[in-house]
């Protein structure tokens, strides 16, 4: 699919779903250039490995009207008017608030999104038919005042610590400072399951390396030169960039999946943007694969109390 490059709006067609894109000539990243059309021709083009990650999900939208370096606000209740053909997700919370959220299952839904000025994508941990068990347990590694380099050391350390009690971990760049380090597991366990047995994790790997980490998680109390190996983003309703995401950087970093051999190696924030990535993909294919694989899922529960 190719989006307009000489108009400000346009009508695409997906399919027999109609979706109207506005602004199109509007810089977004005004260090390289890059166009709210030239974000969404790159979401159409990654479209096919990045709708499986998020499909199904509720997203919350992270909405930049104004580009990459404008004022932004979180959106979760998915606005009117909308397509009918956009699927929602209902979600109560605790508080008894029912929120719609949007999901992007198609191509159609994911290009309405991000004409929405949604630079990043930012989905749910469970998918919306249970929105209770998620299906992967995951830690944001956060430099805070420390190097990308301790990033890289501590998401090896966190890979080891897993892997000593069975788990797969996979590695993805956050596109912004730190790094995600994922396990996907066999729905079951619930979200507060899910949290408590990060949380443990995350203790024991700090107690292990306090040169290195720490799950102090306010910055005014958080020791400085050390990772936060944050489990609470597996808090209810947390959420993270997704795979594959733009983030709001000036050179368009994506939050990228990446080989532990790279980690090791000394990769970097910059090495995975939106010029580049898709001549990634088309080399080595889709990393993350393993996070929406029903086999190869590790089953957390005989690791519960």
């Amino acid at each position: 699919m190719t989006i307009p490059r000489d108009r400000d709006d346009a009508a695409i067609a997906v399919g027999r779903k109609n979706v109207a894109l506005t602004n199109l000539r509007k810089i977004f990243f005004p260090e390289i250039g890059v166009t709210k059309g030239d974000l969404i021709q790159y979401y159409a083009d990654v479209s096919d490995v990045l709708l499986p990650h998020i499909a199904g999900r509720a997203m919350v939208m992270k909405r930049y009207p104004h580009g990459a370096q404008g004022d932004f606000f979180f959106m979760k209740r998915v606005p009117q008017p909308h397509p009918e053909w956009l699927c929602t997700c209902r979600i109560e919370h605790d508080s008894g608030n029912v929120i719609d959220f949007p999901m992007i299952d198609d191509l159609a839904a994911l290009l309405w999104v991000i004409n929405l000025g949604c630079i990043d994508l930012n989905q749910w941990y469970a998918r919306c038919d249970d929105v209770n068990r998620p299906d992967y347990v995951h830690f944001d590694l956060d430099p805070g005042n420390s190097t990308f380099t301790m990033v890289r050391e501590v998401a090896l350390l966190v890979r080891d610590g897993l892997k000593a009690i069975g788990m797969p971990a996979y590695a993805k760049t956050t596109g912004s400072k730190g790094m995600h380090v994922y396990v996907p597991i066999v729905r079951g366990p619930t979200q507060k399951q899910v949290w408590t047995f990060a949380k443990e994790f995350a203790v024991a790997l700090a107690h292990h390396t306090k040169d290195l980490t720490t799950i102090v998680y306010h910055k005014d109390k958080r020791p400085k030169d050390r990772v936060l190996v944050d489990y609470n983003q597996n808090r209810w309703g947390a959420t993270l960039a997704s795979v594959y995401s733009v983030r709001p950087t000036p050179r368009a970093t994506v939050s990228a999946p990446v080989t532990w051999e790279e980690v090791a190696a000394g990769i970097e924030i910059d090495d995975f943007r939106i010029d580049n990535m898709r001549r990634r993909l088309a080399t080595i294919g889709d990393l993350w694969k393993p996070l929406d694989a029903k086999r190869g899922r590790f089953n957390l529960t005989p690791l519960l109390p």
